[in-house]
């Protein structure tokens, strides 16, 4: 039985699926630990797994409510560095390598970290010598690998270079080389929607998109519960009694839904503009919001609010879904096979659009179009799409509540099976010119990383040449080209690209 430490930052997007996959190693037969937020302690230990906290619920909302100056559009941009030390994020790395190296059990443990952001999965790795992965939520955090790393190393390098001198580990100087040298690379989405727009490379395994609000529910809906607020889902299943909004529309409707995700990383005019689209288009809406603030003060009459809400219950009886792009929610809209329309701006949001888009499974409406028609008119064609779940089905196929967890969670398993490392007959330079672009290049990383090693020790020998961009195409897998409308706001522009680093992925 083996021991997993999963470590992951931000919101449910970012969360969810690693209390999916923690209970997916659980149901193996594992022992799994989520390093996360505080306020995530109910939903770790209802899958069975341990919880270790990072910070406080109070230290949580604050750091959301910092989010949005991330943003490249916000008004009063904040810069990475501010980010993180107004908020004591190297501190928490330093606390977080801490945990792991009290909870790692040596030749049993796995360290399992969101990618790009949970580096202290990766810098106790190097002090232990444990087995690491990466696990990537969507393709932008791939895409955007070589901004993040030019990041670590330029604004960020004092900050994150003073906790490795802490743990004793050397400076690193190719961050780049570093970010390739993880022992397996997961990305939680599917081959059809990587084919949709630039390639994952390709060491990235991809097992499809989890749906972790199966496992656990969404952080506004204990407080819908506690306040008994509209929305709240009263014993209802996916197949069941129409309560499941909570008593907020006459039996038999089927609302509309909204929602910009469970954090705050949102344009200032992202809810203003939809509550003014929903107005217009007079269909029953029903607001599935956390933050209150965010709304306006009062709402027309066809809307409703809840703080939260079991999506995995209520979006299969909802006549379409209006939402951020986010990729949990993209995820379960498209696996309950109803309409989608994308309000997608900053982060992964508008690459997740495109790649629907391209398969004709998503109405796209881009921040410059918030205002005008288009808006309204999306939700309504949205609202009376009756093929999209025969089409949705067509390309995805029929979801499988537990089949990408399971698949993810059978590949970490792997990393500790020793048989997989036996080596072939032949000599080292026919088996090095055999292997897979993908494998070449993580050799060559983990090999640059142990030179970084000894140098604590004597002078070193030059460093091998700079592991080409994570995000690039290997060689014979040419790179698919994103959609024009994909390209305004994704991860290539370098204003833009490192908005996701903590926050990147929300539901």
């Amino acid at each position: 039985m083996a021991l997993f430490l999963l470590v992951t930052h931000g919101s449910d997007g970012d969360v969810l699926p690693f209390v999916g996959l923690g209970a997916a190693l659980v149901r193996a037969g594992h022992r799994a630990v989520l390093l996360t937020h505080a306020p995530y302690r109910e939903a770790a230990a209802g899958a069975g797994l341990g919880f270790e906290p990072i910070d406080g619920e109070d230290a949580f909302e604050r750091v959301l409510a910092d989010t949005p100056h991330l943003l490249g559009g916000a008004q009063a941009r904040l810069g990475w560095d501010a980010f993180y030390r107004r908020n004591g994020m190297f501190e928490q790395i330093a606390a977080e390598c801490r945990t792991l190296r009290r909870l790692h059990s040596p030749g049993e443990t796995v360290l399992v970290g969101r990618h790009t952001s949970a580096v202290s999965v990766r810098f106790t790795a190097e002090l232990l010598g444990a087995p690491a992965a990466w696990v990537a939520l969507a393709p932008t955090q791939l895409m955007a690998a070589p901004v993040a790393a030019h990041l670590y190393g330029t604004e960020l390098a004092g900050g994150l270079q003073a906790v490795r001198a802490g743990l004793g580990l050397p400076p690193i100087r190719d961050w780049r080389a570093w970010f390739a040298a993880s022992d397996a690379e997961i990305g939680l989405w599917p081959s059809w929607f990587d084919a949709a727009g630039t390639r994952s490379p390709a060491r990235t395994a991809l097992t499809g998109f989890p749906l972790p609000d199966g496992t656990a529910d969404a952080l506004g809906t204990r407080r819908a519960e506690a306040a008994n607020a509209p929305g709240t889902l009263r014993g209802g299943t996916p197949d069941g009694p129409a309560d499941v909004f909570g008593g907020a529309f006459a039996p038999g409707v089927r609302p509309v839904l909204a929602t910009g995700g469970t954090g705050r990383m949102l344009d200032p005019d992202y809810y203003p503009a939809l509550v003014a689209a929903a107005a217009e288009t007079g269909l029953p809406t029903l607001l599935v919001v956390r933050h209150r603030d965010l709304l306006p003060a009062s709402l027309p009459d066809n809307l409703r609010w809840s703080p939260g809400l079991s999506f995995a219950a209520a979006v299969p009886q909802a006549a379409a879904v209006v939402h951020h792009g986010g990729i949990g929610t993209t995820a379960r809209v498209l696996a309950s096979g109803i309409p989608q329309v994308l309000m997608a701006d900053g982060i992964d949001r508008p690459d997740n659009a495109a790649r629907l888009a391209r398969w004709g499974l998503a109405r796209t409406v881009p921040a410059a179009r918030w205002r005008t028609a288009d808006l309204p008119a999306a939700v309504r064609a949205a609202a009376s799409d009756h093929g999209y779940r025969a089409r949705a089905r067509a390309v995805a196929g029929l979801p499988d509540p537990h089949g990408a967890q399971d698949a993810a969670a059978d590949r970490l398993a792997r990393l500790l099976d020793r048989t997989e490392t036996t080596a072939p007959a032949g000599s080292v330079r026919d088996r090095l010119r055999d292997l897979p672009p993908g494998d070449l290049e993580r050799i060559r990383a983990r090999l640059r990383l142990r030179l970084d090693r000894a140098a604590r020790i004597a002078p070193v020998a030059p460093a091998p040449p700079a592991v080409p961009a994570t995000g690039s195409a290997p060689a014979g897998r040419p790179a698919a080209v994103i959609p024009p409308q994909a390209t305004a706001r994704t991860a290539h522009r370098a204003d833009d690209a490192p908005d996701g680093l903590l926050q990147g992925v929300e539901r």
